[in-house]
């Protein structure tokens, strides 16, 4: 098997995931727009991410039952039919349907690449592997926004879902036949796919983003609750028991990836909000304050990559999420108006350079606690509780917002109790890091290569 290929493959496959992301977030207001259809705009993020956690959980299955590849084909073509979709939608519902099977298509293709990861390269490997998976969304980091935005002005927005079309089918040539070897020489599991278990959880997810976003107070908090308790039974029947609880290993891991992910993001899109609506940035501006992170990010991955087998992971996913929380006080600052934006930019990256260390070790740490036949449950787990984390995360803060008033100390006072709230599940993800095992990073083989 030519890992070199699989891992070039892989890289570019999710770099045209992270490009379409950042893409779609800096043209959906001229889609909707030129569309018609602005009373829709959530649902083009929201139609992504509730058909990501169906496709996640499905995949990772699928994985354990019939290996990788057949999977990420299915993901692939998934993929590139809600690319095609997209850029030729008459309409906003159209587009949305079309974001529904794009995001079919990313959650598989990111699934499968942790099972692929997993199965092809031992466990001191896995840690270059994750860091290059980092590195993966610094280019698109960088230019989709500014590419993006200047391909829908000059040409048509058409055509930023149009032009990335190749790139998919040239990352499918390096990989599928790594992908199949993969399947070789490993038991695997046998049962149904939990069809119903992940359509509850994207239905409970659905409700309660719905009930987040709602003006008023008597159609929220009924949504809201119907969306807990429709979505924590299938959760716990798809994560490993004990995850509520941040049980020691695997549950732990899974639960601090959701609660740093909901920690992060959170703040992220709420210190845009700051600095748009507080200090008056334009959106290159606030792209420039936010761009840090994401370079530090990628820092802390390589980071943790060249330190596996010195650094233990429970000290590398606990220093990380402390690192998070430690950026999101510094970054509150944005609300004092006597704070130099710079220094903002600086105080992020320090998050971001916290997401980098404990990321990947999260991912590190699940595939190293199970073995090969269930890598894809386990790691579906993971990658839904950081879906959810991302949503709640950004929805819980949206709705203490929305309540705020529309006078200008109404919105710092209601982004104050944001970031406090981000910090108070920034500390929680920092103790159940401190769950995780404690043996060095790169050291316990778990997992014997398959095809290699």
């Amino acid at each position: 098997m030519d890992r070199r290929r699989l891992s070039i493959g892989l890289v570019l496959e999710i770099s045209v995931v992270a490009f379409e992301a950042l893409s779609v977030a800096t043209i959906a207001p001229k889609v909707a727009r030129e569309l018609g259809g602005i009373e829709l705009y959530g649902w083009t993020f929201a139609a992504f991410m509730l058909a990501n956690l169906v496709s996640v959980v499905l995949a990772g299955h699928a994985s354990d039952r019939h290996g990788p590849a057949a999977p990420f084909t299915v993901g692939l073509v998934l993929f590139v039919a809600g690319l095609i979709a997209c850029g030729a939608a008459p309409s906003m519902p159209v587009l949305i349907v079309g974001r529904v099977v794009q995001g079919l298509g990313a959650g598989t293709i990111g699934a499968t690449a942790f099972v692929a990861i997993g199965r092809a390269f031992d466990e001191h490997e896995r840690a270059r592997q994750f860091a290059l998976l980092s590195t993966a969304w610094v280019v698109p980091g960088l230019l989709a926004p500014a590419v993006a935005g200047i391909i829908a002005d000059e040409v048509g927005w058409r055509l930023v879902f149009f032009g990335l079309i190749p790139l998919p089918l040239i990352a499918a040539w390096l990989t599928l036949p790594a992908l199949r070897s993969l399947g070789s020489g490993v038991q695997m599991t046998e049962g149904v796919l939990p069809v119903g278990a992940a359509a509850q959880l994207a239905l409970g997810a659905g409700l309660m983003v719905a009930g987040l976003g709602a003006d008023e107070a008597y159609v929220a908090a009924p949504l809201a609750a119907i969306g807990i308790a429709v979505s924590i039974p299938a959760f716990m029947h798809l994560t490993p028991p004990g995850t509520l609880r941040a049980r020691r290993g695997l549950p732990a891991a899974v639960a601090a990836r959701g609660l740093q992910t909901f920690a992060f993001f959170g703040a992220d899109a709420f210190l845009a909000l700051a600095l748009a609506s507080v200090r008056d940035l334009s959106p290159v501006g606030v792209g420039v304050v936010l761009t840090p992170a994401t370079l530090t990010w990628t820092a802390g991955s390589w980071i943790q990559a060249h330190r596996a087998g010195v650094w233990t992971r429970r000290s590398m996913a606990t220093v990380g999420l402390a690192l998070v929380a430690v950026g999101v006080v510094l970054m509150a600052a944005v609300l004092l108006e006597d704070v130099p934006v710079e220094a903002i930019a600086a105080v992020w990256g320090i998050a971001g350079l916290g997401m980098g260390l404990s990321y990947s070790t999260m991912s590190i740490s699940v595939l190293s606690e199970v073995d090969a036949a269930s890598q894809g449950a386990a790691t579906a787990a993971l990658q839904l509780s950081d879906v959810l984390g991302q949503a709640l995360g950004t929805g819980l803060g949206g709705a203490i917002v929305a309540v705020a008033a529309s006078g200008q100390g109404a919105r710092k006072d209601a982004l104050a109790i944001v970031f406090a709230l981000m910090l108070f599940v920034a500390v929680f993800g920092t103790l159940a890091a401190r769950r995780l095992p404690n043996d060095p990073a790169g050291l316990r083989a778990s997992t014997v290569r398959s095809g290699s």
